[in-house]
């Protein structure tokens, strides 16, 4: 993983605050289990409603949170007045996700002033030994939050 130094001295709390604003996050039980300037990993865990017919995580599922741990990797790096969109990725599902918990680990590629680019590999489990179940490339576009978005989370 590239080396990537963020422009805000308190991205851990702000990347865990502004995840935690996020109904979807929180209604699939999504955590986020480390954050480090440039990456971020994030483990839902099984539930009946997150399952679809054939008993694997559905895929919606697995490329929303791919989206998330990308997005949440991007946001690490910048400064306290921006946040991200996504414009662009591009996932492909390369097992089922099984298992008792999905983890997805998403990490910055390149960083410019107004794109990054994050890739995010996503982890169901067998036998009690990760799987990798998808891979996706994502692009973000970094923007100024307007006032009334900014926190002081730290």
């Amino acid at each position: 993983m590239a080396q990537f130094e963020s422009q805000n001295p308190n991205y851990d709390a702000e990347v865990r605050h502004r995840f935690s604003q996020q109904p979807y996050n929180l209604s699939i039980g999504a955590e986020v289990v480390d954050v480090k300037p440039g990456r971020v990993e994030i483990v839902v865990p099984s539930r009946a409603d997150l399952i679809q017919h054939n008993g694997y995580f559905h895929g919606g599922l697995i490329a929303g949170l791919a989206d998330i741990a990308g997005g949440f990797a991007g946001w690490s790096l910048v400064a306290e007045d921006q946040g991200m969109l996504t414009i662009e990725y591009k996932l492909n599902i390369v097992a089922p996700g099984m298992g008792d918990q999905l983890r997805a680990v998403g990490e910055v590629v390149s960083r410019g002033r107004s794109i990054i680019v994050t890739r995010i590999d996503v982890f169901g489990m067998r036998n009690s030994e990760p799987v990798l179940c998808a891979t996706s490339l994502q692009t973000l576009k970094v923007m100024k939050l307007p006032p009334e978005l900014l926190s002081n989370a730290a």
